[in-house]
């Protein structure tokens, strides 16, 4: 059975609760909500026997091969390796398994997950069964961009927004989640990964506060000139690129905002808050600017997957930081 957050629970009913399905869903919302197993959970209701309470019963015949991860009309599709594209032959397998009938007489289902990591070819394939879907078949759509979809996918689909918990209540999850974590420990790491708790929970698994301390002793020492930029760049092989560039970008934007609001609230995490402070007050405004879309730049790139030389980028970044605080 797919795990069922509380923070979907509203959600959930409304779903469930339809008296007919549409034939294509667009679930979409931040990463680390736990969209993929709301989607599960949709999938087994949809293609249980005998559902009791708005949920799968889990024993049927259907529940067992689902189970088992041999339901013949059941179909999950996403990228053949973490992090590439979902390919135009994988979605041809997937449209020729749409056209044929349910083989247990119910519907079929159908996941993939995630839609943006379709390219557009395999997304005009897609189009197709989404426009004409044959036989009972219900498309389930996971995005955490929808932005990046094309406009003809998003409105051939019923779009749910899925909600971000609030802080409360994520919090509360995580206590049980993370039990070894200290409630100081579980606050931090929801605000390193932007207020999602699953999110929050794979960070730790990744041991990143240890790398945050890391970096933030790192670039203490940068501005005081006790490190240089190579030694840090090098320093820092373990740590992912993305994670560097979220932190460097967040920074920015806290001095700025610092800049502009002198409020002490806004000033981030309690271990960089001085040294935002600092630099805010030292730093001219449109260094600051210029910084920043180079960061935003540069982010891209680690993004689009282009093939950066690690430690020249590092360089060039922490190069640029340590000059950011000239007298006015």
């Amino acid at each position: 059975m797919a795990e069922a957050y509380p923070w979907q629970d509203s959600l959930w009913q409304q779903m469930a609760g339809r008296p007919q399905h549409a034939h294509a869903y667009l679930l979409h919302g931040p990463a680390g909500i736990g969209k993929r197993a709301l989607a599960e959970r949709l999938m087994a209701l949809l293609l249980c026997k005998s559902p009791e309470n708005l949920n799968a019963c889990g024993h049927c015949k259907s529940c067992l091969l689902l189970k088992a991860g041999s339901h013949p009309d059941n179909y999950i599709l996403e990228p053949e390796e973490a992090d590439k594209a979902i390919k135009v032959d994988q979605v041809r397998d997937l449209v020729s398994f749409v056209v044929q009938t349910a083989q247990l007489g119910g519907r079929k289902v159908v996941l993939i997950e995630p839609v943006e990591s379709m390219n557009i070819n395999a997304a005009n394939a897609l189009l197709k069964s989404l426009e004409e879907p044959s036989g009972d078949t219900v498309l389930l759509l996971v995005s955490h961009q929808s932005s990046r979809l094309l406009p003809t996918i998003r409105s051939r689909c019923v779009q749910q927004a899925c909600p971000l918990p609030s802080e409360a209540m994520s919090l509360q999850w995580l206590a049980t989640a993370l039990p070894d974590s200290s409630a100081e420990e579980r606050v931090e790491l929801l605000t390193l990964a932007a207020g999602s708790p699953l999110a929050a929970v794979s960070l730790q698994a990744q041991g990143v506060r240890e790398q945050r301390a890391l970096v933030v002793d790192g670039v203490k020492k940068l501005l005081k000139q006790q490190q240089s930029a190579t030694q840090l760049a090098e320093g820092w092989n373990a740590i992912p690129l993305l994670l560097l560039f979220d932190w460097f970008c967040d920074w920015s934007s806290l001095i700025l905002r610092y800049q502009l609001t002198e409020d002490e609230a806004g000033l981030g995490l309690g271990d960089m808050r001085k040294v935002v402070q600092y630099l805010a007050q030292k730093t001219a405004r449109d260094k600051v600017l210029s910084i920043q879309d180079w960061i935003l730049a540069q982010r891209q790139k680690v993004l689009s997957k282009a093939n950066l030389n690690r430690v020249l980028l590092l360089e060039a970044l922490l190069v640029q930081w340590a000059a950011l605080p000239t007298q006015h």
